[in-house]
């Protein structure tokens, strides 16, 4: 089996989730997830959750994002970043492994 190499968290990424959590009693982990459906085979659930046993654990400014360990093969080598355009403000996530996507951003397939 070949070594997985972590997903990576942007800078940016750690900073919109710090103004998130900014003034919050429980500041919360971004919990990013891989479930099964969507319109291409697999779709990412982001949301604010506290980290489990099982998680991966990825920290930077005071901030945490966790992913489990069923959907950490499928974000191996991913990046997952903050996008602020005209249509809207997101996370977003750069996946090498998808070998398709469709338009929402949210599925993908592999």
């Amino acid at each position: 089996m070949a070594l997985q190499i972590p997903p990576k968290v942007t800078p940016r990424a750690f900073e919109r989730l710090s103004e998130i959590n900014d003034g919050s009693d429980a500041a919360k982990a971004l919990r990013v997830a891989v479930e099964g459906g969507g319109c291409s085979g697999f779709q990412y659930e982001i949301t604010l959750d506290d980290p489990s046993d099982d998680d991966l654990v990825l920290e930077g400014g005071g901030q945490k994002v966790v992913i489990d360990a069923v959907s950490l093969p499928f974000l191996a080598d991913a990046v997952i970043d903050f996008s602020e355009e005209l249509i809207g403000a997101r996370f977003v996530i750069e996946n090498p492994n998808a070998t398709a996507s469709c338009g929402c951003g949210t599925s993908f397939s592999m």
